[in-house]
């Protein structure tokens, strides 16, 4: 370092030191409160609330890009990553801190595990951070990684065309992921994690994570699950063992669809042959410091606020909308126009019995099965896109999680770009129309459901 004056770095160091042991006191009171109060609260407090701005009861909304620091000593410390800063916005902001703490919490809710959290501005950047942080090249050799092939269209493509077609590094995709031997065949030692998505998108696939997961720890490698489908209200994965979750918080986390969001939970530390210790420790800390700062995907205070917002009912809504989409699956399971229903909630579901061992609310012993659903119209492509037009009540859009009942055809639409060859490998026929029921009345959708039905 530069030289200081005498005293004030130290000073500086001391406050910071102080800063840390409260807040890790907060996480500790945090730790024993139940998921609704987590969801509500975070770690902003009562104290901090009047202590520190104005007794708002609300977490503010900080929308300026800097912060000032006292004199050279403090800045150079905050800058060099010895005391606790955010300094910019692209780095940190005190509201991203609001959403990322609540997020640690959710996701780690129901044990003792410490984790981490970096938001971002979508869940594709998210993605991105992430397994780009990851593909470390060790030696000559190019890294790659191993993923189930049933995922969103706009990860598939991250991986198959900006990853393995562009840059040369390779995707190994895995068509069935319940078997734990097929993951284990496409590992080798220049694999640098095991990636996942369940429930999928949109094909709903879902498999038993534990033995997965303890694969990739066998090869000393993290464990990756997309649980956007799910929310920390049904799943938390790395209470299961997994080492980084990730979501697109714009979908059932940000009901109101009113912005974007991604977000990147780790468990400190997380498993990895990668040797950097720094990363390996706190890995969301990583990517805020340095991935993040330098390819600059933050997320906007604004949003991060509107986000904070609607995760205060999340364990509510998701009951909600999880009972209405078993209500309406049932409904499209008896009808005489439709082929199939894929709906993990149906016991006929050939992954209902593993969905039943993982999916429960929390706070509950009872199962719920997401808000997301798939079906098959009888007479192929035409007949669907028919009863797709045919829609009144039901948005025609490409978003899901959300409060009102939205559909899709995947194979027109977020797997378009796939081409077909690689739609059959995922099992996303053209004749599926993807249906994320909302917060209406059920009854109100399956009317629109039917004249749907009935008038081809």
């Amino acid at each position: 370092m530069n030289s200081s004056v005498p005293g004030r770095l130290d000073r500086y160091l001391k406050e910071a030191q102080a800063m840390l042991a409260e807040r890790e006191a907060r996480w500790r009171r945090a730790k024993r409160m139940k998921f609704d109060t987590l969801a509500v609260h975070g770690l902003y407090t009562m104290e901090e609330a009047i202590t520190k701005n104005q007794g708002a009861i609300i977490e503010p909304l900080f929308l300026a890009s800097a912060q000032a620091y006292r004199d050279s000593d403090e800045l150079e410390a905050a800058l060099s990553y010895q005391i606790p800063t955010w300094c910019y916005t692209r780095i940190h902001n005190p509201t991203l801190g609001y959403l990322e703490d609540t997020l640690a919490l959710l996701e780690t809710y129901g044990s003792d595990i410490r984790a981490g959290c970096c938001v971002y501005s979508s869940g594709m950047a998210a993605i991105e951070n992430v397994t780009d942080t990851l593909l470390v090249r060790l030696g000559d050799e190019p890294p790659n990684f191993v993923s189930q092939c049933q995922i969103y269209g706009g990860t598939f493509q991250q991986f198959n065309v900006r990853k393995f077609q562009e840059r040369g590094i390779e995707v190994r995709w895995v068509l069935k992921p319940e078997d734990v031997n097929e993951w284990r065949k496409r590992i080798d030692r220049n694999t640098r994690f095991l990636y996942a998505e369940t429930p999928s998108n949109p094909g709903l696939q879902f498999f038993d994570l534990k033995p997965v997961i303890e694969l990739a720890h066998e090869y000393g490698i993290p464990m990756v699950v997309d649980s956007t489908i799910a929310s920390p209200a049904l799943l938390r994965p790395l209470t299961i063992g997994a080492d980084i979750v990730i979501h697109s918080a714009t979908k059932v986390m940000s009901s109101s669809g009113m912005g974007m969001a991604g977000a990147v939970i780790a468990r400190q530390p997380i498993v990895t042959s990668i040797p950097n210790e720094e990363m390996k420790a706190d890995f969301a800390l990583y990517l805020k410091r340095y991935p993040q700062r330098d390819q600059g995907g933050c997320l906007h205070p604004f949003q991060a606020l509107m986000t904070l917002n609607d995760l205060r009912d999340l364990r509510h809504r998701v009951d909600l909308l999880s009972r209405n989409a078993l209500t309406v699956a049932r409904f499209l399971a008896a009808h005489p126009k439709v082929l199939e229903v894929s709906y993990l909630g149906l016991e006929s579901h050939p992954l209902h019995s593993v969905a039943k061992r993982y999916l429960k609310l929390a706070d509950s012993d009872e199962n719920r099965y997401t808000h997301l659903l798939a079906f098959r119209v009888k007479g192929g492509p035409e007949k669907t896109r028919q009863v797709f037009d045919r829609f009144r009540l039901i948005y025609r859009a490409t978003d899901l999680g959300r409060i009102k009942t939205v559909a899709t055809i995947p194979a027109i639409s977020t797997h378009l770009l796939q081409g077909e060859e690689c739609r059959e490998m995922a099992c996303i026929p053209p004749d599926l129309i993807r249906l994320s029921v909302g917060a209406e009345d059920p009854a109100d959708v399956i009317a629109d459901l039917e004249q749907a039905l009935s008038g081809v």
